[in-house]
């Protein structure tokens, strides 16, 4: 056994994501030494994948409906993120020389749209602090298998090596895109300790149709996008979800960012009763009474496509998926098929697997944490991240909330540190 308790710090971060770079940041800048961990050979990798597609930081609505996005944890998160918010993200960013911008949709994201540099700016701030900041020490390829007595036990390429801290913040993920790091090896782990985990579920994430598609639909649409529709859902509890925005159809079902935005609802409808379905309005912006009067205006010889694209614009997949859902008598029926245009059903039976999805839901619940985070069955080990039991749509809201979590177990920390006889302190 290779032993590094000579190596033993303050507090131990384990998990090297936004919660737990922001969780060090703020116990270092704070004079703390702080050594983080993490079983990848570098950190920050879901951050920046999640970056390729340009890096949504936050959102710019006001902070009251910002806050509601959460959902059920709206009130345990309303404290964090009243002291890192929307703006407290934007002036970190500024902080590291990275200017953002607000796009057309209210979301957030740098100006050059990249994760790289500011992940970069953020790296080299934790190893270079400034004023009287400790640098944070950094050890890859640190995979966290528990505890041994009251030390941190970690399998390392050198072998099985053992670290005590005064204090501990995990943040280690969900359950999804487990090849980037986060593999929820940490739910039996933290069960084991008698902590009490809500199963981890898929969050933002795609599904399953009822009896799938058609081979035609599949080849020929599977991968392309409904544009400019509107989703409406109706769960059995009578939670309600409608909006605007473009999902696309992938081989099995459905997925993108409108579907996400509805996924706890369908996800919890689908455990509860097997399926659910939403109403698709491939028309939004036409009313049911131009819809119907377009549908049943005279057409002649026109084929049918011909005339609801000529009439209604249509076509493409939006004019596909009207024949794979609707028999010949509806289509043929202009009362039925308008009705249909402008809420036709579609039902799910599964989502996805959860390494497929953006996030996950579940985890520690925040009935086993005091409000600084720490786990109440044992003293000194704070929880952040999306290891907490919560759920945020995409728009910038996981990545906010990931950050005000590792602020507040930060803060936590601090103040138990505070409270405690100070064993041994490294002279990093």
């Amino acid at each position: 056994m290779t032993d590094i308790s000579s190596m033993a710090s303050d507090v131990a971060v384990i998990g090297g994501g936004p919660a737990g770079l922001m969780a060090a940041e703020v116990l270092s800048r704070a004079g703390l030494a702080v050594h983080l961990f993490d079983a990848m050979p570098s950190v920050g990798r879901k951050f920046l994948l999640a970056g390729k597609g340009g890096m949504n930081l936050t959102h710019a609505e006001p902070l009251p409906a910002f806050v509601a996005r959460y959902g059920t944890q709206a009130e345990r998160l309303r404290p964090m993120l009243d002291t890192f918010g929307p703006q407290a993200v934007r002036d970190w960013a500024a902080g590291l020389g990275i200017d953002t911008f607000v796009g057309s949709s209210q979301r957030v994201f740098p100006t050059d749209m990249k994760a790289a540099p500011l992940l970069r700016a953020w790296l080299h701030r934790l190893r270079h602090p400034e004023g009287s900041g400790v640098p944070v020490s950094f050890h890859m390829r640190h995979r966290w298998m528990g505890w041994r007595g009251d030390a941190l036990t970690f399998e390392t390429p050198q072998g099985v090596s053992q670290v005590r801290a005064r204090a501990t913040v995990l943040a280690l993920g969900g359950v999804s895109w487990s090849r980037l790091g986060s593999d929820g090896a940490w739910v039996p782990k933290l069960q084991a300790e008698g902590i009490d985990v809500a199963p981890l579920q898929p969050s933002n994430c795609g599904f399953d149709v009822d009896g799938g598609w058609s081979p035609f639909f599949q080849e020929r649409f599977a991968g392309q996008p409904f544009k400019s529709v509107a989703v409406r859902a109706t769960d059995s509890l009578g939670h309600t979800f409608g909006r605007k925005g473009e999902f696309v159809a992938t081989a099995t079902g459905v997925e993108g960012s409108l579907i996400y935005a509805v996924s706890a609802l369908l996800r919890d409808e689908i455990a509860r009763h097997g399926k659910a379905t939403f109403e698709l309005d491939l028309l939004p912006d036409r009313s049911a009474a131009r819809v119907l009067a377009d549908v049943a205006h005279p057409r002649g010889s026109r084929s049918l496509s011909s005339h609801l694209k000529s009439r209604l614009g249509l076509d493409g997949i939006r004019m596909a998926i009207v024949n794979e859902r609707l028999d010949k008598a509806t289509l043929h029926d202009p009362v039925r098929l308008a009705a249909a245009i402008k809420a036709l059903p579609i039902t799910l039976v599964a989502a996805r697997p959860i390494d497929e999805a953006i996030s996950t839901a579940g985890g520690v619940r925040w009935e086993s944490l005091d409000e600084g985070l720490m786990v109440k069955r044992r003293p000194g080990l704070f929880i952040a991240g999306e290891m907490l039991d919560w759920e945020a749509p995409t728009g910038g809201y996981l990545l906010t909330a990931c950050l005000a979590s590792g602020v507040a177990a930060a803060h936590g920390t601090r103040r138990w540190l505070a409270s405690q006889p100070s064993a041994f302190r490294s002279s990093v």
